[in-house]
């Protein structure tokens, strides 16, 4: 603890919101793993799981848009503590009884938690802008890496935390765990976090929402596809083929999905040194669009591969996990990107607003999730996720090396 105390200011800062981000996303991960166990359990088909889901996506588009500009008026931290109090109240949500667990209660409790969790996330990738010194580029994308790497990885905690609640404990049970850990954190965070990190010297007005910044701009198009086209075969897709193709438990899946979200949040926090920028300077102006074309081969071989004499008991968890270490690549990249784009006053809103991408990315890929594997199957997903990547890359010829 003394060392902890001597450590200068932005360091506690960065490791209380940190500390937050991971808290939130254990709840964040688990909750959608209950749901979409608990619902499949009860014979929902694959598309009524995801219309579970559409407003927590929805509201996400809105929250980021609408966060940005709220973050640079108010300050981050309390941007940051709403967030944490909003995913409280939306756990508290479901602990009605059994019987009075409707699809419309479910819905309005994960639209709640769509406002928790990107008013979270917003708060803690602006936060790291504020409190690293400025042109320290190297620093940025490290700090950057390890709370985007860590946290992903805590959300594949937050898998296997949901499945293994579910079995233990049932859905009540395992939701009022979490809603008593988080309000725990909650209390911590307002006590501890500073008063008025990331809030604009000049208020920012509503018209300031849209970015003005043809490299966030463009960033922006290519993370919303990137990002649908991981979602149109991982979110609904993936879990639900593992329980009823192979016969996997409720443990087995959450497990599963477990171990990839962590690989894939280790391999995030590595993205520095995989793409061999420490030096200080930005990423060349082709790195976003190299890595997405290799992701685009990756998708395309898995497709194939599942259509092949191959068994697909081993051949999708193997192309989850290859697919998984390069999205991760794509996803730490662009989150460097934006950061370092993003205008030093008011950093919140250019973060805002790109995270409203990708929360349409996020909503866009859940509903055909849910829709074309309903109808169509697995593979078909994974073709629209390759056309999605093709997308991408086109978009992201258009990136230039400078935020202006």
């Amino acid at each position: 603890m003394r060392t902890l105390s001597q450590l200068p200011t932005a360091i506690k800062q960065y490791l209380i919101v940190t500390g937050n981000y991971w808290a939130f996303t254990l709840t964040d991960g688990a909750l959608r793993m209950l749901v979409v166990l608990h619902f499949h359990q009860l014979g929902y088909d694959p598309f009524a799981i995801a219309m579970l889901f559409v407003f927590y996506e929805f509201f996400g588009v809105v929250t980021n848009l609408l966060g940005g500009w709220l973050g640079a008026r108010i300050g981050l931290n309390k941007t940051m503590n709403l967030g944490l109090g909003l995913q409280i109240i939306a756990l508290a949500m479901l602990l009605v009884p059994g019987e009075y667990l409707s699809v419309v209660l479910v819905m309005a409790a994960q639209a709640l938690s769509g406002i928790a969790k990107d008013l979270n996330k917003m708060s803690a990738k602006s936060a790291v802008k504020q409190l690293v010194p400025k042109d320290a580029e190297s620093q940025l994308y490290r700090w950057v890496a390890l709370l985007t790497g860590s946290k992903n990885a805590l959300k594949g905690v937050g898998f296997f935390l949901g499945g293994a609640l579910l079995t233990l404990f049932g859905f009540t049970w395992a939701i009022a765990i979490m809603a008593a850990g988080l309000s725990l954190v909650w209390l911590f965070s307002i006590v501890s976090l500073k008063q008025d990190i990331g809030k604009a010297k000049n208020k920012p007005k509503f018209k300031d929402i849209f970015s003005k910044s043809r490299a966030i701009n463009v960033l922006s198009g290519a993370r919303m596809c990137l990002f649908a086209a991981r979602d149109v075969w991982f979110v609904i897709a993936v879990p639900v083929y593992m329980a009823s193709e192979f016969g996997w438990s409720h443990t087995l899946v959450g497990s599963f999905m477990a171990a990839w979200v962590i690989g894939y949040g280790i391999v995030q926090a590595q993205a520095p040194k995989i793409t061999g920028k420490q030096s200080g300077q930005p990423p060349s102006q082709y790195a976003a669009l190299i890595w997405a074309a290799v992701l685009a081969c990756v998708t395309l071989l898995l497709t194939l591969a599942l259509n092949s004499p191959l068994p697909n008991l081993y051949v999708l968890p193997l192309g989850l996990l290859v697919f998984g270490a390069v999205f991760a690549v794509n996803s730490s990249l662009h989150s460097y990107l934006i950061v370092s784009f993003a205008k030093e006053d008011g950093v919140s809103l250019d973060v805002g607003f790109y995270y409203m991408a990708n929360a349409m990315g996020r909503l866009i890929g859940t509903v055909l999730s849910g829709w074309v594997y309903q109808i169509y199957g697995l593979s078909a997903c994974l073709w629209i996720a390759f056309i999605l990547l093709i997308i991408t890359c086109a978009i992201s010829i258009l990136l230039s090396k400078h935020n202006n």
